[in-house]
């Protein structure tokens, strides 16, 4: 299965901290937002990764990432030149992901849990068993999020998108697996009224083919809002609370790559070194010499 990372947009609801820098590059809290939604893919065991970005940000995205052979995995660029909708995704990636199966992550989601692992590897066998997975997370204001409606079974029944009335308390999350269908399905949507190539729309497709499936994130499960600053300031005190009392490290992709062993604990505590002054390299230090 292959990775995308969207990562595109203006981050207009930023500004003026967005004006010359992506979103998904400021920090939360020690650091980069990107890593969050990247420490997903490298969890899912996804090491093929494709990131889109604008004109303007993809340099930066490369200087910040590299081609991923320090953590294992490599990493492929891609710039959408104006803001499509999420679907456009799969049209700009139709030759990366080839014959595969792909898992897109919106690049300002960040997810927290302790079964998240299992909650995310069993989506990706929906996917390739019935054709999609999505998520559904319960939120107190279903009204301002697409809301997905589903059975027993966890058959979805429908999804709507922001509806006055719904029909359940979950959220969909920027968070999806589809089978190889998904790019034909993503060549043949049309614009909405908004003139985006909406993934709604390709969910519904799964949907009217019965192939769509939901995974239900519960209790123990957190998914910040990342799209105010109010929103990144409460992300930032949740990643700084939890790696404080706990004294793990909320999505530190170079400690997920080791233990998923994409890289060796030589790899591990080399990287660490070039990050000694800081505390995430001392962290990472005290990983590869096991006193974590």
């Amino acid at each position: 299965m292959k990775g995308i990372i969207l990562a595109g947009g203006k981050g207009t609801r930023l500004f003026p901290m967005t004006k010359i820098i992506s979103k998904q590059l400021l920090p939360i809290y020690d650091k980069p937002l990107i890593y969050y939604p990247l420490s997903v893919l490298l969890l899912a065991n996804i090491r093929d990764i494709l990131i889109i970005s604008t004109p303007q940000d993809i340099g930066n995205y490369r200087n910040l990432l590299g081609d991923g052979s320090k953590i294992g995995v490599q990493f492929t660029y891609a710039v959408q030149n104006e803001p499509r909708g999420l679907a456009d995704a799969f049209i700009l990636g139709a030759d990366f992901i080839g014959d595969d199966s792909v898992c897109l992550v919106l690049g300002d989601n960040v997810f927290y849990g302790q079964y998240f692992t299992p909650i995310i590897e069993h989506a990706k066998k929906q996917a390739e068993t019935y054709g999609a997975a999505i998520f559904g997370y319960p939120v107190k204001n279903p009204k301002d999020f697409g809301v997905v409606e589903f059975d027993e079974n966890n058959h979805v029944i429908s999804i709507e998108e922001k509806p006055q009335n719904p029909k359940s308390n979950y959220a969909v999350p920027g968070l999806y697996f589809y089978n190889n269908d998904v790019v034909e399905i993503a060549k043949n949507v049309k614009p909405s009224a908004r003139g985006e190539i909406e993934i709604t729309a390709i969910n519904n497709e799964y949907l009217k083919r019965k192939q769509l499936q939901v995974t239900l994130m519960g209790r123990g499960m957190a998914w910040l809002d990342t799209g105010t600053p109010e929103g990144m300031l409460k992300a930032a005190e949740f990643v700084e609370a939890v790696q404080d009392r706990q004294g793990f490290y909320v999505s530190c992709i170079e400690e997920i790559a080791w233990r998923r062993g994409f890289i060796t604990r030589e790899q591990l505590r080399e990287i660490g070194q070039s990050l000694k002054m800081t505390d995430y390299g001392q962290y990472l230090i005290a990983l590869s010499e096991e006193k974590i």
